[in-house]
């Protein structure tokens, strides 16, 4: 409960305030043919037609826009049709269309749209998961709004990048941003749309940092500026006030309080249809403020029925906190089995997500509820952490760093322009002399570059006719050993070959003793001959035969430091018969590897006296089974642990079977089978 992921869950309603201008666009009431253009935007938006034909309307509107005179009209409507591939998550179209509108809006130079499509990307980028990319676009929608004197839409931008700062764990910089909006729009015309969201972050991020009085004050101040008129009903704002309230007084541990509010929220009309991952969250954490509470009262189910609920709109992340809930709650009833059943799923989930901070939660909870294998997760959780944190701290620079070149660029080009000024300045006193000068200087400065790229040319041709050169020689090397050996066989072995042949045809006619002898040393001829021929396939073969064992010996070496550094009996079989040059090398690696990890697990946990490993071939398969007479386990109930998923994970890199048998008391049998040749190892 104290992990920062949760923290996130209270503020899911900023993204509801980042795009309210893609998803607040209503029906109309104006007459229009069925063809037209506004027909095809209204009918994009009828959240009562699929999905296939809203897109279908934004794409004919796409279509007809796109083509139309860069003018103001025509980039609001390319902004319209952007909304609609929006609220579709057709996420490739939105992008393309808001690129083509910032590329016309910066040759029209029309600085509001170019403003407008910075904050697009920007959106699309958080989509995405890509911080760097969204805070670098935000960073200039922001500094244009600045300049165009815009201060809503500014402060709506620096609520963006400090949602960002927050996620990335710099809550100092996050308050910073909000303090800096509230000090910009406090003059301004009252809105509570921003200022909702302001004291959001602040309520989520000081209740991060433990300071939960401060967290509650700002929580309670975005409660109070709810307004109905200005933040529509349907977005259920009170609903998720009450739930970051609520979750504030989980933190402070008082539960009583934070069961409360939980309620309240789960009292708004129409929740689970307007906003159903509020209703599904507002359940979940009810039912876990109960169980700290100690209320029996409708629990597990209550846990049940919001994780059912959350499953059937796919809430990937709200599953996660259910099962981590049910972990706890069992791990509390003494039912270590569901409790380890819970635990694990969620680790499974965080995984398949990759969501390193849920990694981290799982495993905290798998070291509590299984405290003998804790030193185990606990080392898993600190190299994980140790990760996220540098990750964090990096996205943290990339951040500032982004801010910084931003703001030099915009100051050297401030220079620019000044130096430019003063320059038609001093080009309009000075004489011709003066100007002739200066031609002169950039004239350098262009023979300078100009020469260079000349000495990287060069150098880049130098190295290209090194690698040919070297290709080359290579080539004339085989080259000049086909020809020895073509040369060999021709003027030595064939040449001899011949004469033997001539003399044994004119030796037929005689069956003296003479002839006999003669025979007799035309045959050990050939024998020489044949030496000589082995000899010349011996060296041509060398390599191959040599990339052939060299396997067969690396795997040898593997066994005899095994039998050097355990007791345990080793008895390995290798098939002869097998063509290790059909082996592709990732295949030889995966089957090394496999056998490694194999023989660690046997010495780690078998307590096995004897180990069998074989390598054969089976038709056009190549067979490894490693057998040991350890004690086994129950292959059918125990989780698979990571020796075991490696070994599954590369049988399936080389295109084959993984078959493990084992039962307790009666040793554990693997089989694996490849096919020799990797038809399908790079499709």
């Amino acid at each position: 409960m104290k992990d920062r992921y949760y923290i996130y869950l209270g503020l899911l309603l900023l993204s509801v305030f980042f795009g309210c201008a893609k998803k607040n666009e209503r029906k109309g009431n104006l007459e229009f043919s069925q063809d037209s253009l506004s027909n095809y935007f209204t009918l994009a938006n009828d959240l009562a037609l699929p999905r296939e034909k809203r897109l279908q309307y934004t794409q004919k509107a796409y279509d007809i826009v796109v083509n139309n005179d860069n003018d103001s009209i025509n980039r609001v409507n390319l902004f319209r049709v952007a909304n609609r591939f929006y609220n579709i998550n057709d996420w490739r179209k939105y992008s393309k269309t808001v690129y083509l509108v910032l590329e016309k809006s910066q040759i029209a130079k029309d600085s509001s749209s170019e403003a407008k499509a910075y904050t697009y990307l920007g959106d699309y980028y958080i989509s995405k998961s890509v911080q760097d990319s969204a805070f670098l676009f935000y960073d200039r929608a922001e500094k244009a709004y600045k300049e165009l004197g815009d201060k809503f839409n500014q402060s709506r931008i620096l609520i963006n990048k400090a949602d960002l700062q927050f996620r990335v764990g710099d809550f100092a910089e996050t308050e910073k941003i909000v303090f800096d909006l509230l000090r910009i729009i406090k003059d301004e015309k009252r809105n509570n749309a921003i200022y909702y969201d302001a004291y959001n972050i602040l309520g989520t991020t000081y209740c991060e940092q433990g300071e939960f009085e401060n967290g509650i004050i700002y929580h309670n101040k975005a409660l109070a500026v709810i307004d109905d008129n200005v933040i529509p009903e349907e977005y259920q704002s009170r609903a998720t006030s009450y739930n970051n309230i609520g979750f504030l007084y989980l933190n402070a541990k008082k539960y009583a309080l934070a069961k409360s509010y939980f309620q309240k929220g789960l009292e708004q009309k129409k929740l689970s249809t307007q906003k159903p991952f509020v209703y599904g969250l507002l359940l979940d954490n009810l039912a876990y403020s109960k169980y700290k509470l100690n209320e029996s009262n409708d629990l597990p189910e209550l846990f049940f029925k919001s994780l059912k609920f959350k499953d059937s709109l796919k809430l990937t992340s709200g599953v996660f906190v259910n099962k981590i809930h049910l972990s706890e709650y069992f791990a509390s009833k003494r039912d270590t089995l569901n409790a380890l059943k819970y635990s694990n799923e969620a680790l499974l989930l965080a995984e398949s997500t990759d969501v390193s901070r849920d990694v981290l939660v799982a495993l905290k909870q798998l070291s509590i509820i299984e405290p003998e294998r804790a030193a185990v997760y606990n080392k898993e959780y600190i190299q994980i952490n140790e990760e996220l944190q540098k990750e964090e701290r990096s996205m943290g620079d990339k951040f500032a760093r982004i801010e910084y070149e931003t703001d030099q660029i915009k100051g050297e080009n401030s220079d620019l322009t000044t130096q430019n000024r003063n320059l038609v300045y001093v080009l309009s006193f000075v004489t011709i002399l003066g100007l002739f000068i200066y031609i002169i200087k950039a004239q350098k400065t262009k023979n300078r570059v100009l020469l260079y790229k000349q000495q990287q040319q060069k150098a880049n041709e130098d190295i290209y006719n090194l690698m040919i050169s070297q290709q080359t020689t290579m080539d004339t090397i085989r080259l000049k050993e086909k020809k020895r050996v073509a040369q060999e066989l021709h003027d030595g072995v064939l040449g001899r070959m011949f004469g033997v042949r001539m003399n044994l045809d004119g030796l037929n006619g005689f069956q003296d003793d003479i002839a006999v002898s003669q025979r007799i040393s035309y045959l050990s001829e050939l024998k020489n001959i044949e030496q000589d021929i082995r000899e010349i396939s011996h060296d041509l073969n060398r390599e191959k035969s040599e990339l052939i064992n060299n396997f067969v010996a690396i795997v040898d070496n593997l066994f005899e430091e095994q039998r050097k550094t355990f007791q345990t009996k080793l008895i390995s079989s290798i098939d002869s018969t097998i063509k290790w040059e059909l082996l592709v090398n990732s295949v030889k690696i995966n089957l090394y590897r496999i056998m490694q990890e194999s023989l660690q697990n046997i010495n780690k946990y078998a307590n096995a006296n004897t180990v069998k490993i074989e390598l054969r071939r089976k038709g056009d398969n190549l067979v490894l089974v490693i057998i040991d007479d350890g004690i086994g386990f129950n292959a059918k109930v125990k989780k698979k642990g990571i020796g075991i998923q490696n070994m599954l994970s590369r049988t399936k890199e080389c295109n084959g079977e993984f078959q493990i048998n084992s039962k307790k008391g009666e040793g554990t049998t693997i089989t694996i089978i490849v096919p020799i040749e990797q038809k399908l190892i790079y499709t």
